[in-house]
């Protein structure tokens, strides 16, 4: 059974099925054939034990009379040796028969039978075998009287042991023969339907399985071959629904699979672009790390002071951007989660200019606060918060031309606080407004001027937090976002 296909499973299970029924059934047809052919006889015979009475007197005022007894059973015998007659009195004891000796089994015969027969009983109906401990025939019987009253009963059983030896054999073999047959011919028109029918409601199922082997050999390929396969009309058969799950299925791998290799390429531009951005510093701190250990006696102080300035920028350089690194590394895969808070945003605000006024100074910029009154507080993790607005201000500090302004605003919108960032530097080209918010690859020399890795963290941490941040085009010059912060 193991290494039965369905199909062969099914029509095993058909086959053993329809012989326990041919079996039923070629016995309910023996069974209810000598039933009915019992009943033939009886109703054919019914009157005969009364007219056996009425013929022959069996019995008189002063008994039986043996001479007739004997007589009748003779002729009876000699004319239709498969009846039994049997004379009984009025209490069922078998007073008179003509059985060999030894064939006599019981001394006496259930009269109910008999009273239900006389009342005109539905036939047929089946009494007690003398000659048998179990067995149960029909018979004729007919009331024998005596000035009226029921003295004996004269009781002829139809179809007698001589008639059983006689018929049982052909019978037998008549049955046997006519089952088989039957039982043969349903068999094979039942086996060939049924094959017929297993291999039509299968083949769904054959087809699935061949879909399924050929991913086990041409692998993805054929995967999103078959998920880009256009669905037939939907069925309501299991084996239809079975078919739909597969493709749905087969659909999210594949999805799932492009997903994956995105990241993957992801991630080997990101290391790519982490090796580039990296190396640029470190090549200059190195180079100036080695002119001043190689001509440190030969340098004058202004060059040496020089030199290690330059180094120093660049060692801030490399500690600023592996900084950044860490942190956008840390949001895109989901080890930070955000702690969400009630807090005032107008106050924040004023803590983020109060970190760059001295640089806003030095500058000779202005840092500018639009905040509308009635800001309700929001709802977010305040120290990512404070890193979205301390990015905006850095770049926006480091892109402003000095004297230039730096504004932020505020103001309720809805169920939300809207923020926007203003600055009066050059602006952002519009060629390169597209890709502001994507990090830049070395990979790919088209997305080489893209955003830096600090709108990357503005970005994501927004995301963290079901917002965006958008370009706001102006008139004038100078880069302008806006995003939005949930109330509590």
């Amino acid at each position: 059974m193991k290494n039965f296909t369905l199909t062969q499973r099914l029509t095993l299970v058909f086959a053993l099925l329809l012989l326990i029924c041919c079996s039923i059934s070629g016995w309910l047809q023996v069974h209810s054939s000598k039933q009915y052919s019992q009943a033939v006889i009886q109703r054919l015979s019914t009157n005969l034990a009364q007219h056996i009475a009425t013929s022959n007197p069996l019995l008189s005022s002063q008994g039986w009379n043996g001479r007739s007894v004997h007589t009748l059973f003779n002729q009876l015998m000699a004319v239709n040796p498969s009846v039994e007659v049997y004379l009984l009195d009025k209490q069922g004891n078998i007073v008179g028969n003509a059985a060999p000796a030894g064939h006599l089994k019981r001394q006496k015969v259930d009269l109910l039978p008999v009273q239900t027969l006389l009342s005109g009983a539905e036939m047929p109906v089946y009494g007690d075998d003398p000659r048998s401990l179990n067995n149960e025939k029909v018979f004729s019987a007919a009331p024998l009287r005596v000035n009226g009253e029921i003295e004996g009963y004269l009781y002829v059983v139809l179809l007698g042991e001589d008639y059983d030896a006689l018929a049982n054999s052909a019978q037998i073999n008549s049955a046997i023969y006519t089952a088989l047959w039957s039982m043969g011919l349903v068999a094979l028109f039942g086996l060939l339907a049924g094959g017929i029918a297993f291999h039509w409601v299968t083949r769904p199922i054959r087809r699935l399985t061949q879909q399924v082997s050929a991913l086990d050999g041409d692998g993805i390929a054929a995967l999103q071959t078959y998920a880009n396969t256009p669905a037939q009309s939907h069925r309501r058969d299991e084996v239809s629904q079975l078919q739909q799950a597969f493709r749905r299925m087969a659909q999210r791998i594949t999805e799932q699979w492009q997903t994956l290799s995105q990241q993957d390429q992801q991630r080997r531009e990101f290391i790519a672009n982490i090796s580039h951005d990296l190396r640029t510093p470190l090549t200059s701190l190195h180079g100036y790390l080695e002119t001043l250990s190689v001509k440190s006696a030969s340098l004058t102080p202004t060059d040496r002071q020089r030199y290690l300035e330059i180094a120093l920028a660049q060692s801030r350089k490399v500690g600023r951007l592996a900084q950044e690194l860490f942190e956008l590394a840390r949001l895109e895969y989901g080890v930070v989660k955000p702690q969400k808070e009630p807090f005032s945003l107008s106050e924040l605000v004023q803590d983020v200019f109060q970190k760059f006024e001295l640089a806003a100074e030095a500058r000779q910029q202005r840092l500018l606060a639009d905040i509308q009154p009635g800001i309700p507080q929001v709802f977010a993790d305040l120290s990512m918060m404070e890193r979205v607005l301390t990015n905006l201000l850095d770049n926006a500090i480091r892109h402003t031309p000095t004297g230039g302004e730096i504004e932020v605003r505020l103001w309720p919108q809805g169920n939300k606080v809207m923020v926007q960032v203003n600055d009066s530097g050059p602006g952002i080209p519009l060629e390169l407004r597209p890709d502001l918010f994507i990090r830049p690859s070395i990979l790919n020399h088209a997305r080489r001027h893209a955003g830096g890795l600090g709108l990357m963290i503005v970005k994501r941490i927004l995301q963290l937090h079901d917002s965006d941040i958008t370009l706001v085009d102006q008139q004038h010059a100078g880069a302008c976002f806006r995003f939005s912060v949930s109330v509590s």
